[in-house]
């Protein structure tokens, strides 16, 4: 039988975290323990086990059920390889060396266990305006895979006064600092404006990756593998 099929082989890493492709993550556990969306599981091989990882405390377990941020996790443990996806979209890794990086909840995808997070109020962000925009924060040594719905364009903060979509910003370095900058005219509220009424503002030294999307609206369970390990784990 001949077959084009070779072309997608298992990539081989030395590293924890890999990219199979551009929408599809490879995790060597070798004995040790990641977290990842609940449901992201596609296929694995060896010795795994999943189990729900909750909030992680009684905080963010309150700032989870507040703010709605932060996604349901769970905990990714064993000796073999994992592959991970979210309705084949970009995956991209970053890996942090003591460092903070703040990620739009739903473009994170999975985290070395030994990295801590948070949910935080997006800096700038207070009263009606602001008070729904929360990030998940991540601070540590280890790698972080995050999500885009499509390539995504990586801007310099420092290069330039930089604003994005609030959903559109799926994460920024730690030395970057945000507000909101609105435009609230007679116009927008009679539908004959841009519709872009509020803005994240950046500056500092680092930069922002924005995605070329708003966020995709969150389907429901399936009778797929993914849905049916979520309904397991409790997700």
């Amino acid at each position: 039988m001949q077959t084009t099929l070779a072309q997608y082989n298992e990539t081989q890493s030395t590293d924890a975290f890999t990219l199979q492709n551009s929408k599809l993550l490879k995790v060597s556990l070798a004995g040790k323990t990641i977290q990842a969306k609940l449901g992201s599981m596609v296929a694995y091989q060896g010795d795994v086990t999943f189990e729900h990882a909750g909030a992680g405390g009684m905080g963010r377990m309150l700032k989870k059920a507040v703010t709605g941020e932060g996604q349901s996790l769970m905990k990714v443990t064993g000796t073999g390889e994992v592959f991970l996806a979210d309705s084949a979209q970009d995956v991209h890794l970053v890996y942090l060396e003591g460092e903070k990086i703040t990620v739009n909840g739903p473009n994170l995808l999975a985290f070395d266990a030994d990295i801590d997070w948070d949910i935080e109020r997006v800096q700038g962000a207070s009263g009606a305006m602001g008070g729904g925009l929360y990030n998940t924060s991540l601070r540590g040594t280890g790698w972080v895979a995050i999500l885009s719905d499509g390539p995504p364009v990586l801007l310099n903060v420092a290069g330039a006064p930089t604003f994005a979509d609030a959903q559109a910003a799926i994460t920024w370095s730690q030395d970057v600092t945000t507000s909101l900058k609105t435009d609230f005219k007679v116009k927008n509220l009679i539908g004959r404006g841009s519709g872009e009424t509020i803005q994240m503002a950046f500056k500092g030294e680092g930069w922002v990756l924005v995605q070329p999307s708003e966020g995709r609206v969150e389907a429901g369970p399936t009778n797929g593998s993914g849905g049916g390990l979520g309904n397991l784990l409790g997700g």
